[in-house]
């Protein structure tokens, strides 16, 4: 019932988190220079057909009342309608989706893969080359730019070598399997396309390892200094007093314990994956919502924008109560007031 009630007072803080989310995003979105109306008109547009199009989107109206029917329509769900496709915003973002969720979980899976093993490592060998290495290989997944990243992949894989697809979730010849998830990967084998599911997943590696490879960075440094943290605590020197094996001390002992913060920054990087893969879909022609808001951006689609980053934030908001609620199974010494 605890648990029940931190829930619930968590969903509850949303509703502040969602108005200042969309009152600066609204804010910015008014003061950024340019008119949509505008530029759906077209250049050559008279003036009065402009204006009509300025009244038909309320854009006529002072910024704070539009703010507020913006509000009131987001309370019934609905984010407004695209301007650039004339579709319900909900139903774009929803379309979208599945492709981000795939691109950013499979990051965050190669994250925990390669990440958490290499903080182990380096932290177990601190200062020795297995260390030096992990280290090196942390500080340049944080430090490369992924358009950068994205670019060399694509010339060296795609260009060069042709051992892997350059863009988009599928080839132009290859057909869709029928949306079931959204996923390609899971509709594929739930369909038993399995080739299908290895064109996908082709298409896949490049953009979910320049995504992941920050993530790899991010992970490996945090479980590095937690390791270290948890290797030198008490508990530590008593299991090898009493003749443990060095396995069961770091895997068994330390590692439970310095998974705590871990876990906190996989949370993190899971909200960072989902919100911040706008560059990654854009070098690879990834059609999820990353794409769609920057491409939002270029036509000035605010209704579109705002959808977007009002999505992020209730999608970051739910990965951490996820990663709260878990805290609450693994430790059992946490417990919820």
């Amino acid at each position: 019932m605890r648990l029940l009630n931190y829930v619930l007072r968590r969903l509850a803080l949303l509703i502040p988190v969602l108005i200042g989310v969309t009152l600066l995003t609204f804010i910015i979105s008014v003061a950024v220079p340019g008119d949509p109306a505008q530029m759906m008109a077209g250049a050559q547009a008279k003036p009065e057909i402009i204006a009509a199009l300025r009244h038909k989107l309320g854009m006529d109206e002072p910024w704070p009342i539009r703010y507020v029917y913006y509000l009131r329509d987001l309370a019934r769900g609905d984010l407004g309608d695209s301007l650039q496709t004339g579709r319900p915003v909900a139903r774009d973002l929803l379309n979208s989706f599945p492709a981000t969720f795939e691109l950013g979980t499979t990051a965050v899976v190669l994250a925990m893969v390669f990440g958490v093993p290499f903080g182990v490592i380096s932290a177990y060998r601190k200062d020795k080359l297995p260390d030096h290495v992990s280290r090196f290989v942390a500080l340049s997944g944080v430090a490369m730019p992924s358009f950068w990243l994205g670019l060399m992949l694509l010339m060296v894989f795609y260009v060069f070598l042709g051992i892997l697809p350059g863009d988009g979730r599928l080839s132009i010849f290859a057909d869709a399997p029928r949306r079931i998830t959204g996923l390609f990967l899971v509709d594929s084998l739930l369909q038993l396309k399995f080739a299908t599911f290895w064109e996908a997943l082709l298409h896949l590696i490049m953009p979910a390892v320049t995504l992941g490879a920050a993530l790899i960075g991010m992970v490996t440094r945090n479980t590095r200094s937690s390791m270290l943290e948890a290797l030198s605590m008490d508990y530590v020197r008593t299991a090898r007093s009493k003749g443990l094996a060095e396995r069961i001390v770091v895997y068994k002992h330390a590692l439970r314990n310095a998974l705590l913060p871990v876990i906190t920054v996989l949370g993190m990087v899971y909200g960072y994956a989902l919100g911040g893969s706008v560059l990654v879909e854009s070098v690879f022609s990834w059609p999820g919502m990353g794409r769609y808001a920057v491409q939002a951006i270029q036509m000035l689609d605010f209704p579109a924008v705002m959808g977007f980053t009002v999505f992020i934030a209730v999608v970051y908001v739910m990965v951490n109560l996820v990663v709260d609620v878990l805290y609450f199974y693994i430790d059992p010494r946490i417990k919820v007031h």
